[in-house]
């Protein structure tokens, strides 16, 4: 019988640490500085990584964490935005044509995963963890899709699992890239589980010798840890009535337009920052935003994926509206957070140019988002909230 491989961070890509435990595997985002954002490095070998364990009968359970005070913050659109400067738009769709095959990897996965959402957990940190079977939020968790404030959308099957939220919650956390805290996360169904961040090394220890696969026994270990979190009393999801009120309503401009009816009543801080957001945001990205979502909800994660791919391509590519590298440029190259977007009012952009962000891209070259075919999976291997 072989040996035990060592329970040590095995150093085999710097970006991501594994440890090899005897029935399972812990993987570590490993780019603290970065807070853990996404390289197309990471995203390949993550890719390579989860299809390997799968396949393994070795590996019972996958546990994902990140190094320091963030799970991940996201993709690395930075280095996206220059590729495309230096190569062309089309890097920019390998780079999220890979992430978003990684999340249907993920979504479709038959084994479980636990992510360990110890901090701050936005856009690709999303798209890496609420797609798998078991989501650990503490007192330290931040979430956040914060897209719309970049010129981009809700991604990585966001309109899948936003949509997916109770009543309009999801509109309301993708349009005004509201910030999350881990009760709210619970409450929500963001996160399966709370657990103190004191907690989570007895937690880890616990799961990483269990040997089992079963999703029942992996639940009822991190039940014994868990603990149901104070909601606070300013929390946004105390209101999901006037959410529902407001976010339910077809157009954007609606929305706007009864959250500032509604202002006059309201004083929670949740309320005014929602109204900022959404009059700093794009204008273009806050309507394919709702409409992705509003899609998302009659759709499989697939369709989903598929159809965020198209999207994403023509932000890229940037014919319909450059709205994206100047967002970029102004929250996280020139930092001066003053973007200037075009078209700069919602009642100037016009529902054929949101409807040419779903068609098909216009270029010869271009090919739709395939994804692989993936067969006799468990009812549990698909995503759900």
């Amino acid at each position: 019988m072989a040996p035990l491989a060592s329970s040590k961070p095995q150093l085999l890509d710097p970006q991501v640490l594994v440890e090899d435990n005897p029935f399972s595997r812990t993987l570590i985002l490993n780019r603290p500085k970065q807070l853990n954002a996404l390289s197309y490095q990471m995203i390949s070998r993550l890719f390579e990584l989860f299809l390997a364990y799968e396949k393994d009968p070795n590996v019972k359970l996958l546990l994902l964490k990140g190094n320091g005070r963030a799970f991940c913050a996201g993709g690395d659109v930075a280095a996206v935005v220059r590729d495309i400067r230096e190569v062309n738009w089309k890097s920019g769709a390998e780079f999220f044509g890979k992430e978003f095959t990684l999340n249907y990897i993920l979504a479709t996965y038959t084994k479980p995963q636990v992510s360990i959402l110890d901090g701050i957990v936005m856009g690709g940190g999303a798209g890496a963890s609420m797609h798998g079977r078991f989501r650990v939020a503490t007192e330290n968790s931040v979430f956040a899709m914060p897209e719309t404030a970049l010129g981009l959308f809700p991604d990585v099957g966001a309109s899948y699992f936003l949509s997916r939220l109770p009543g309009f919650f999801g509109e309301y956390v993708g349009l005004t890239a509201a910030r999350l805290d881990g009760a709210e996360m619970l409450m929500c169904g963001l996160a399966t589980h709370f657990v103190p961040s004191a907690k989570l090394p007895l937690l880890e220890e616990a799961l990483v010798n269990l040997d089992s696969s079963d999703p029942a026994m992996i639940s009822a270990i991190i039940d014994e840890y868990s603990e149901r979190p104070y909601l606070k009393g300013k929390s946004a999801y105390h209101q999901l009535d006037v959410i529902d009120k407001c976010f339910s309503l077809r157009t954007v401009e609606a929305i706007l337009s009864a959250l500032e009816k509604e202002a006059v009543n309201m004083k929670e801080d949740w309320f005014s920052a929602a109204v900022q957001s959404l009059k700093k945001a794009s204008p273009t990205s806050l309507k394919i935003s709702l409409k992705s979502i509003r899609e998302g909800r009659l759709q499989g994660v697939g369709q989903c994926l598929v159809r965020e791919y198209r999207m994403v391509c023509h932000v890229m590519q940037g014919k319909l509206s450059k709205d994206f590298f100047e967002g970029c440029r102004a929250i996280l190259l020139d930092k001066d957070k003053n973007p200037k977007w075009e078209p700069s009012q919602l009642d100037l952009v016009s529902d054929t140019v949101v409807e040419e962000y779903f068609s098909k891209v216009d270029d010869e070259e271009w090919e739709e988002l395939k994804l692989p075919a993936r067969f006799n999976l468990p009812g549990h291997a698909m995503a759900k909230l």
